[in-house]
């Protein structure tokens, strides 16, 4: 096991009070403990630096199985016996897999953390991914995409990152393809474990009353033998753009998702990060006063910034009556186009405190915390200060963010519309994006 050490955050304590002790093991395994002594529980996670972005098309999905099936039996434990042993400690367990990483969670009393460590560790490390469960949990994961299938919003999600992204495994949904999940094999489960689950990939973190020695100990304990392997490193992405759109039968709305590229998270992110919050933060910000405050035609839109290691997206969606859809597109645009301009100092000045507070309900929330900070050490080698993310947006001036919107709106643009799609309305979206100048249209 490596020397342990520490990130503690400087500044402002209401921001962070806590710090952020990091240990490692000897084959890469990390551990992370970020005290959080006033609590009496624990969260506990284990993170896997894998996800869709490590699939290809002939495995997509594959990522999503493997989490769904380590579950089922470990080879010590039943599923049973899995469920049960959480339960006696009064744990909640669960996992989810996303486009870069896949994580297993328990939470419970701050005393059980290091038994939380092994449990985990044995789910991760000892899964048997049984024949008879595979069958049964392909059916559960088959009708979990026929919803995701159903749902325009996720269909609209699927084809925006088509057009960002093209061939790129960016692009491929985490739930996975139907052709995939049909017909993978226990013994592809078990390869792609043992190729992508190593020590280089996989982060242990806890957050609560913890001290990082019981946990590095438990850590060890468990993750020792893992094979060292090399980081699950991905190239970059290009952001293509395009326009695209899928009419589903029986809906009554379209959904409408446009974005640009946004600097990946070790380049200078933070102007795109206040755009979006400038623009679509809270009901007085112009795209929901304009949309649905002044003009009606969306209850639901919003705006948001995503960073990811390889990449960044900035994007504006919005679900809508088909006939409102040239109206949206035309004010939407017309909007991005005007930031591009000029920002009020008003309008910074609320979204700087409305940053401010969402990174402060971040800060309440450990599991958010254990993400980011896993998700730190994976990109960038190390945790980031909550200051240091603070004090880049606040040092950030009207001017630099409405160079951040016409910075973007040079990029290519891409928008995916699905649900009840009406003949044209790609057509008349291309002619209300150059109407504007806006992503090269």
């Amino acid at each position: 096991m490596g020397h342990p050490k520490s990130v503690q955050p400087q500044g402002d304590a209401s921001v962070q009070e806590s710090k952020v002790e990091v240990a490692t093991l000897a084959n890469g395994v990390q551990v992370l403990a970020l005290r959080l002594p006033q609590l009496p529980t624990a969260s506990v996670s284990v993170f896997v630096r894998t996800g869709s972005l490590h699939e290809s098309r002939r495995s997509n999905g594959i990522s999503h199985v493997v989490e769904h099936m380590a579950f089922k039996g470990t080879q010590g434990r039943s599923c049973q016996q899995i469920n049960l042993d959480a339960e006696l400690l009064g744990a909640e367990v669960n996992a989810h897999t996303d486009k870069d990483h896949t994580a297993y969670h328990m939470r419970g009393l701050a005393a059980d953390a290091p038994a939380f460590v092994a449990m985990l560790g044995d789910i991760v490390r000892h899964g048997t991914y049984p024949e008879a469960e595979l069958a049964r949990e392909r059916d559960v994961i088959l009708q979990e995409l026929s919803e995701d299938d159903d749902d325009p919003v996720s269909t609209a999600y699927k084809l925006f990152d088509h057009h960002c992204f093209g061939a790129h495994p960016m692009a491929l949904p985490v739930i996975g393809s139907r052709r995939v999940i049909e017909t993978l094999t226990r013994d592809e489960l078990m390869a792609y474990v043992a190729r992508q689950y190593t020590g280089a990939n996989v982060v242990v973190a806890a957050a609560g009353d913890v001290q990082l020695h019981s946990l590095a100990t438990a850590a060890e304990a468990a993750f020792a033998s893992m094979p060292a392997g090399t980081p699950n490193t991905v190239a970059p992405p290009q952001h293509l753009g395009g326009l695209g759109a899928k009419r589903q039968t029986g809906a009554s709305q379209t959904h409408v998702v446009m974005g640009f590229p946004i600097p990946a998270l070790a380049q200078p992110h933070h102007a795109a990060v206040m755009a979006a919050a400038v623009f679509g933060e809270g009901m007085s910000s112009p795209l929901m006063d304009e949309i649905r405050e002044r003009r009606g035609i969306a209850y639901y839109c919003s705006c948001s910034a995503d960073v990811y290691e390889h990449c960044g997206q900035f994007i504006v969606e919005a679900s809508m009556h088909p006939d409102r859809v040239d109206e949206y597109l035309g004010a939407v645009t017309g909007l991005l186009a005007a930031h591009a301009q000029g920002i009020a100092a008003v309008s910074l000045q609320r979204a700087r405190k409305q940053l401010q507070v969402r990174e402060l309900l971040d800060a309440e929330r450990p599991q958010r915390r254990l993400e980011r900070a896993a998700l730190d050490m994976m990109s960038l080698g190390r945790v980031r200060d909550p200051r240091e993310r603070a004090d880049a947006l606040a040092a950030l001036s009207a001017g630099q963010v409405s160079q951040a919107f016409a910075d973007l709106l040079r990029q290519p643009v891409a928008l995916a519309m699905a649900g009840r799609v009406k003949p044209g309305a790609i057509d008349r979206a291309r002619q209300a994006l150059a109407a504007q100048g806006i992503g090269g249209v």
